[in-house]
């Protein structure tokens, strides 16, 4: 799902710049930031990484072991709705910091001192060694956006669109995120998974597709910007994922739980995009969009088969 984060909030936010009627760059830098704001929130899965690898396991790691380890703190604090709010805030003014003087900056201090703080006293040392790096990583997000000209507003826009769409992405593929972190309440209807399907399959086959969707959205909203035309770079060979419908006969039936086997070979179709050595051609850019969009394509007609093949056989 990071990609799917980042893609959802890029899209947006470099759709509503064209819109407005920003320069080419500057929307691009604008969804890239916000898209990179969206991905921020999944940071607490280094809790999960630094805590198996510093194990007497850690060589031998599992992916249970793994999210029995993320989940003690995953979705929490990161993901609030009014965490994500209150830290867009304290980035964009220490983006400020630099146009109206050292107060403002040191107001952004202040937000991401506190908010370290009442995550701390509230959950314990982990969750808020969590939020400071969730904050250290904010702060260089800021520290790009300083670089490629994007003002206080446009951190505060970005900031905001990306952290708040975050946990909503989430609700496809596990438990809701706590919404309202470090407040005792949930978000009535995202109190839970939200199942697009009673079979656990078709359910992982829609968050999927879904998944692809924004992949889609956000190559095309680059290719608007860029002046492509994606048709012409999709390559025939894509018709060839077609094949993996047979899958179905080969691994387990997928579930959220299970999808590893179902995810990564269906990835692998991709490499159907890869060019040859023989077709590369001396504009290595066109010859990468050709290899993006080919494996897109094939990715998307092999789930596709996958999704067939399965209806007409089990469901």
């Amino acid at each position: 799902m990071f990609v799917g984060h980042f893609l959802a909030a890029f899209a947006i936010a470099a759709t509503l710049a064209a819109w407005r009627g920003w320069p080419e760059e500057r929307a691009l830098a604008v969804g890239a930031l916000a898209g990179s704001f969206a991905t921020l929130p999944d940071i607490d899965m280094l809790y999960a990484v630094v805590g198996l690898v510093g194990s007497l396991e850690g060589a031998f790691i599992t992916s249970d072991a793994f999210w029995d380890v993320a989940n003690e703190i995953h979705r929490g604090a990161t993901h609030s709705l009014i965490v994500s709010v209150i830290a867009a805030i304290g980035f964009a003014a220490w983006r400020a910091r630099d146009d109206y003087g050292s107060r403002v900056g040191t107001l952004g201090g202040l937000i991401f001192g506190g908010l370290i703080v009442i995550v701390t006293v509230v959950d314990g040392i982990a969750p808020g060694a969590v939020v400071t790096a969730f904050v250290l990583a904010g702060v260089g997000l800021v520290t790009f956006a300083e670089r490629v000209g994007l003002g206080p507003t446009a951190v505060l826009s970005a900031g905001v669109l990306g952290l708040v769409s975050h946990p909503f992405g989430d609700v496809l593929a596990g438990p809701s995120p706590a919404l309202f972190y470090p407040l005792p309440i949930q978000a009535g209807l995202l109190n839970g998974q939200i199942l697009l399907n009673s079979d656990p399959t078709l359910h992982l086959l829609g968050a999927f597709f879904i998944e692809l969707t924004i992949i889609w959205a956000g190559l095309l909203v680059v290719a608007r910007l860029r002046g492509w035309r994606l048709m012409r770079h999709i390559n025939r060979r894509a018709a060839l994922g077609v094949a993996y419908a047979g899958a179905v006969f080969a691994i387990p039936a997928p579930t959220v739980e299970t999808a590893s086997p179902f995810v990564f070979s269906v990835l692998t179709v991709g490499f159907i995009g890869t060019p040859s050595r023989s077709r590369w051609r001396e504009d290595r850019s066109t010859q990468l969009i050709d290899a993006i969009t080919t494996a897109l394509a094939a990715v998307t007609l092999a789930a596709a088969a996958y999704a067939v093949m399965y209806l007409i056989l089990f469901a």
